[in-house]
């Protein structure tokens, strides 16, 4: 197991704080709770020398003319570099296989990072591994459903540490060479404690898009069909991320699966703010349900499309007994899964296929999820406590917030349920509006859904981000003070009113 550069104990940093007088520093927009959010455990991993060399300087993707298979296909593969892990999630202590591929062999390293704010850097160094060595591994055959799973060798393995705080961490794999590749694999580390937050990365979706090695995604039938989505496909954790193929060219982001483009922002500001947040994946909805129980208040961020039948009577349980809600996503809970153990080595969960979709999404979400389209937030209820401070009337607009994907009407018959935002969407696929809603739960806890992927947009700008668009003419406007008051209201209130 490798050493990690940093080996300060929690108490020296304590002290080397107390003495340097920053517990004395309040995080802007956090309110009332400043004070304490300012002491957890966060804040104080925050306070840590972080760098930005998290990101990725040097890709390269294959030629999409010399691939026979795939003549029609962009290039999406790094065959450079690129691998896979063996977990999504994982708590400390545990292990974790790393699967590489190089081609031409090469031997290479392996940066771990953890992401947040780190004084603006977005992400601490935590371990470098390697060198190890690196040969070109196959593509596996498609079996069932076109089913891709690779039997990668294990290129190194690395024990977390117990003292590495629950994060998402990215995996930097660089050839050991001048002007080596480069690409990502990530995963989150998870904690069984209690927090005020739980932030479930949406890496069910993430693989959903995945068309590694070519054109071998969710949606994908073999056909030339640009987006199938019907029955008879399914895609593994077993396999690299490719470069994302839907609405935005990201070089860099090659690996990370869509953590990069829409999450990080609201990782990186959550952070800053000094929020006690602890992570998990999505299949932890399904295999590590007693995490829910461990937090106030349970975060869907971003395109957070693809949730298993159990994953959602878990969250509708969990909201009956007490967890608030807060879906600061779009297209959520819209597809349903069917999960298979890996035929690889019998890990449940790491390959699934499409099943139908919800149709009483609104039952957790009080909103329908659609398609895409573009537009403003549009104020209503400018009076409710979520607008506090923020100075927005009934009809005024935040612009530019609600894309690609989106919630809205018809919304769900719960009583206490307001609507917070309506706005008429430009481009609209399905033809129906934008709305948010907030509703009470039943134990003092709270439902919040603002209805859009690209909410985490309205929060941070971290280093390395791409301002997210749907097309060179639909773009968001970035960071908005407005939006950083609602969602510290939002959290404030959540935890506050929590009986947990």
């Amino acid at each position: 197991m490798a050493k990690t550069t940093d080996n300060l104990t929690r108490r020296q940093l304590l002290k080397g704080a107390a003495a340097a007088g920053l517990a004395q520093t309040l995080p802007a927009g956090a309110g009332k709770r400043a004070s304490t959010l300012q002491d957890g455990r966060i804040a104080l991993e925050n306070r840590k020398q972080g760098t930005v060399e998290w990101q990725l300087q040097y890709t390269e993707f294959d030629d999409p003319i010399t691939m026979a298979s795939y003549p029609l296909v962009r290039s999406l593969r790094s065959s450079t570099i690129e691998g896979y892990v063996s977990h999504t999630s994982l708590l400390p202590g545990e292990t974790l296989a790393f699967k590489v591929s190089a081609n031409p062999a090469t031997n290479f390293v392996i940066d771990i990072y953890r992401m947040g704010y780190y004084g603006g850097t977005g992400g601490r160094h935590m371990a470098r591994l390697g060198s190890f060595k690196a040969s070109s591994q196959p593509v596996p055959m498609m079996t069932i459903e076109r089913l891709r799973e690779c039997r990668w060798e294990t290129s190194a393995t690395f024990t977390i540490p117990l003292d590495w705080p629950s994060g998402v961490y990215l995996g930097k794999l660089t050839r050991d060479e001048p002007f080596g590749n480069q690409s990502y694999v990530i995963f989150a580390v998870k904690e069984h404690r209690k927090s005020d937050l739980l932030y479930q990365v949406s890496d069910l979706t993430w693989q959903s898009y995945n068309k590694w090695p070519g054109r071998d995604s969710l949606y994908d039938d073999g056909t030339t069909e640009v987006w199938y989505t019907g029955p008879n496909v399914r895609v593994s954790f077993d396999r690299p991320y490719a470069k994302y193929c839907q609405i935005i060219d990201a070089p860099l982001s090659a690996g990370s699966g869509e953590f990069l483009l829409w999450e990080h922002p609201m990782v990186y500001w959550l952070e800053k703010e000094g929020y006690d947040v602890t992570y998990c994946s999505n299949l932890d909805l399904e295999l590590d349900v007693g995490m829910l129980a461990s937090s106030k208040v349970f975060l869907s961020v971003a395109h957070d499309e693809y949730w298993s039948r159990k994953m959602y009577e878990e969250a509708i349980k969990a909201r009956d007994n007490g967890l608030s809600f807060a879906f600061f996503s779009g297209n959520s809970v819209k597809g349903q899964l069917n999960f298979f153990d890996s035929s690889v080595d019998g890990k449940p969960c790491r390959a699934f296929s499409r099943g139908p979709v919800f149709d009483d999404e609104e039952r957790l979400m009080g909103l329908t999820s659609y398609g895409p389209g573009y537009g403003d937030w549009i104020v209503k209820n400018a009076g409710h406590w979520v607008y506090a401070g923020t100075g927005l009337r009934d009809g005024d607009k935040i612009p530019a917030i609600i894309g690609w994907e989106y919630h809205g009407p018809p919304y769900a018959n719960f009583k206490g349920l307001e609507v917070l935002a309506e706005s008429p969407m430009h481009q609209a696929e399905m033809k129906n509006g934008h709305a948010a809603i907030i509703y009470p739960g039943p134990k003092g806890n709270w439902v919040f859904n603002a209805g859009t992927i690209w909410w985490p947009e309205g929060l941070s700008q971290p280093p390395g981000h791409i301002p997210a668009g749907h097309n060179p003419s639909m773009r968001t406007f970035g960071v908005n003070p407005q939006v950083q008051k609602i969602t510290s209201n939002i959290l404030n209130r959540m935890t506050r009113d929590s009986v947990r």
